[in-house]
């Protein structure tokens, strides 16, 4: 990767090998010659090698540590400087937002550890917080090097703008919910994925052996990082993200609990991807962002073999997320043009009993009580109907609360995966300025 310059609010850490006046004070030509007698490339040794950057550098970043604190704040605003990256591009005449203004740092908000929207930012990490009603943007503050063009990584909110792709080749008739996994991509049939039906990958009730316990080393969502190029892969594993799925077993019944496994949703894109004959960010770009008017180009983040990382990999500017979570809350329509079908959002707002039974029995009841997942969407119920949500780790949110007309829009750089706290008071927050709105 490229090493930054001071001037792009590096993470102020000391390089190890620098003095208290930012000289170096190792004999640079006796390193080299020890370093070249030793043929090890290892990122073990990544921090030796970085004696030779500029010593107006800070500490590097790079795949061991872009994930961990405080590292994790540029890294999410910088991923297609720590790897290779697709461009999704944008619309050529972009959807315009309105100009609003109103103060709502002073919202009061309820059973959370912060009393008021601005205490709630401040303690969660915040990079980026919009709010969008109707088409005017009422609230939009960034934090720290954010600013309006900055792309920053979304995680898995990734998940549910390609569930709004995997809709375009529904209503194309290229891609059928019901049909066997193995019939867009037969190489499935000889994996933990035979049997499946593309519904149950779409919401997550797939059979498969996958754990995503993050801070677990050895979990599966770990070995699948390290195939498809977000750490550093070893020896073992396998080289790419196609390659991956390819070594998963089975543990269970398909149809049955909901449980959270991002590599259901990389086998969506793989899915999508054989249907279409075409790779994930083009119909991205086609499909989604430029029918929705986004103004900044995007990009999504690709393994080594050139596939992008379906589950998590997108980044784009806080407004474009907010003019998809638009998209979902207008029921798939931007002015005049449908871009995605309304019944697949009908469908995941009024979803089957079964798939609300099969949340209740998952380990996401207590967090989001009352909830579903479907679609590659999260509900949640609200003051006057459900709540949709697309939610990322490390604190990335789309709130569309359809009963106050509102989408709220959250980029986070939270220093640790998931943090039940962060998110129940973020989700509060929201709520809070929907009732606040519509009650002034």
């Amino acid at each position: 990767m490229s090493e930054p310059s001071s001037e792009q609010n590096f993470p102020a850490v000391d390089h190890p090998t620098a003095t208290a006046t930012g000289h170096q004070s190792v004999d640079l030509a006796s390193l080299a010659t020890s370093l070249a007698a030793d043929p090890t490339t290892d990122w073990a040794r990544v921090e030796t090698w970085s004696a030779f950057i500029p010593p107006q550098a800070r500490s590097l970043i790079t795949l061991v540590n872009w994930q961990e604190a405080p590292y994790q704040q540029w890294a999410f605003q910088h991923m297609r400087e720590l790897m290779p990256s697709h461009l999704i591009e944008a619309a050529a005449d972009p959807s315009p937002l309105l100009a609003g203004s109103v103060d709502i740092n002073g919202v009061a908000v309820e059973g959370s550890k912060w009393n008021t929207v601005g205490e709630t930012l401040a303690g969660t990490d915040t990079d980026g917080f919009l709010i969008l009603r109707g088409d005017r943007v009422i609230s939009e503050q960034y934090f720290g090097s954010m600013n309006s063009r900055t792309r920053h990584l979304v995680m898995s909110v990734t998940k549910s703008i390609v569930s709004c792709v995997a809709a375009t080749l529904v209503a194309e008739g290229r891609l059928d919910p019901a049909a066997p996994v193995e019939r867009y991509v037969p190489e499935l049939a000889n994996t933990g994925y035979a049997g499946a039906r593309v519904r149950d990958v779409l919401d997550m009730r797939t059979g498969v052996k996958f754990s995503e316990a993050y801070l677990d080393p050895d979990a599966e969502v770990r070995i699948m990082e390290r195939s498809m190029g977000w750490a550093p892969r070893k020896e073992d594993d396998p080289l790419g993200m196609y390659p991956y799925i390819l070594t998963i077993k089975s543990e269970g019944r398909h149809n049955d609990v909901f449980t959270y496994r991002s590599i259901d949703t990389d086998t969506l894109g793989w899915i999508c991807e054989r249907a279409a004959d075409q790779r994930m960010a083009d119909m991205i770009s086609a499909r989604i962002w430029q029918p929705i008017g986004a103004q900044n180009d995007a990009e999504i983040t690709a393994d080594p073999l050139g596939v992008a990382i379906h589950d998590g990999g997108l980044s784009c500017t806080l407004r474009d997320m907010a003019r998809f979570g638009r998209l979902l809350r207008d029921r798939g329509r931007v002015g005049d043009h449908q871009v995605i079908s309304a019944s697949w959002i009908d469908d995941a707002y009024d979803r089957p009993d079964d798939v609300r039974d099969a949340f209740a029995r998952s380990d996401n009841e207590p967090y989001l009580t009352g909830g579903w997942y479907r679609n590659k969407f999260w509900f949640i119920p609200g003051d006057n109907g459900p709540i949709l949500l697309c939610l990322g780790i490390h604190g990335q949110m789309i709130f569309v609360d359809r009963a106050h007309n509102l989408v709220g829009v959250k980029q986070s750089s939270w220093p640790t995966p998931q943090d039940p706290a962060k998110l129940a008071g973020t989700i509060s927050a929201f709520k809070a300025i929907g009732r606040h709105l519509s009650a002034s």
